[in-house]
């Protein structure tokens, strides 16, 4: 008796990583620092040309767009992505920083120091500065291009991301980065330059980031994405199919979180047996959250009886399940002065 085998093919929907994962990488919402996929994240790892995120940043907060810098020497000895500035040409600032994010210039780095601080060393005084105040505490800089051979940059994927946070923030930078294609003129010649972040192209809810390759660090990346008020940032060091890992972080992520309204400044009051102030929020708050996580949120609400002087009167902490995630200070309206009557005027001005 034949016997009839039968093979049921069963097809599950499953998540596909890419081969080539990042041995450290994070996704982080941009608006509240909260870090939502971790791996390896305080692992200290070469960085490569992410390092112009902070030169970018550093030179946008101690220089003028439109100061125009004369090329020097310091240009001859940059070697690998360069835009190809020439000593003794004029260029401005501006410039400079869209040939340093798009190209990866390293010569457009070197030159931006010099112009910054007078040197690459000073310049670098002024970068570890920047990154201690920012809270990159496991991070070290030695050049403003992220070359490593004779000199080498170290980070972290937590601490790009919070140089990443930080960064966007600023309206220029996040101009730029977001720049598909630049074209520029000095008197000398014409600058086309396409963004070399491939993931600006060919994921339409990228929104900017920088590259960057050495053989000794491999290639890392830093890239933001916004998608339905939900803004993130992800990092990936040594990954060798970088912009497959940052898409399937992305859409993973996207799919997982909404921002969460949690408390609407516009929308908020007080029971009046509870409280007889009138009181308003500065700020409201939102928060990304997994749909099973809504229901773990709770909100502690403080006030005071006495009138305060800087007019904070109590505040508002939010928990996701035991955590703090945050805190709302709560402010007393300020009573307006009742205009006086003409007749009030003239007795007043009798007395």
């Amino acid at each position: 008796m034949k016997k009839l085998i039968i093979l049921i093919l069963l097809i599950f929907t499953i998540d596909i990583i890419p081969v080539k994962a990042s041995t450290s990488s994070i996704v982080m919402d941009l608006d509240s620092g909260r870090v939502l996929y971790q791996e390896n994240i305080k692992e200290k790892k070469l960085i490569a040309s992410t390092t112009k995120i902070l030169t970018a940043i550093v030179t946008l907060e101690n220089a003028s767009l439109d100061k125009e810098v004369i090329i020097g020497d310091e240009v001859l000895k940059m070697y690998g992505t360069n835009i190809y500035i020439e000593v003794g040409e004029k260029i401005t600032i501006k410039d400079l920083l869209y040939g340093l994010l798009l190209r990866s210039g390293n010569d457009a780095a070197v030159a931006l120091a010099v112009a910054v601080s007078g040197s690459e060393e000073e310049f670098v005084k002024l970068m570890n500065k920047k990154a201690q105040d920012i809270g990159m505490k496991d991070s070290s800089f030695t050049n403003p291009h992220g070359l490593d051979d004779d000199t080498k940059n170290y980070s972290t994927a937590y601490d790009m991301a919070l140089l990443s946070r930080y960064a966007y923030q600023n309206k220029t930078y996040r101009k730029i980065v977001g720049t598909k294609k630049y074209v520029t003129k000095t008197k000398d010649k014409t600058y086309l330059w396409y963004n070399r972040n491939k993931l600006l192209s060919n994921y339409k809810y990228c929104t900017g980031g920088k590259n960057g390759y050495t053989p000794l660090a491999g290639k890392t990346l830093v890239t933001t994405a916004s998608k339905n008020n939900l803004n993130l940032t992800v990092v990936t060091l040594n990954d060798g199919d970088e912009y497959a890992t940052h898409k399937y972080y992305y859409e993973k992520t996207f799919k997982n979180y909404n921002n969460y309204l949690l408390l609407d400044k516009n929308n908020f009051k007080i029971d009046k047996n509870f409280c007889n102030k009138e009181v308003y929020l500065k700020e409201s708050f939102s928060y990304p959250l997994t749909a099973l996580e809504v229901d773990k949120v709770k909100t502690v609400l403080s006030l005071e009886n006495k009138n305060s002087k800087n007019k904070i009167v109590g505040n508002i902490n939010i928990y996701l399940d035991k955590e703090l995630i945050g805190r709302v200070d709560i402010y007393q309206k300020e009573k307006k002065e009742q205009k006086k009557s003409l007749f009030q005027k003239i007795k007043d001005f009798f007395k």
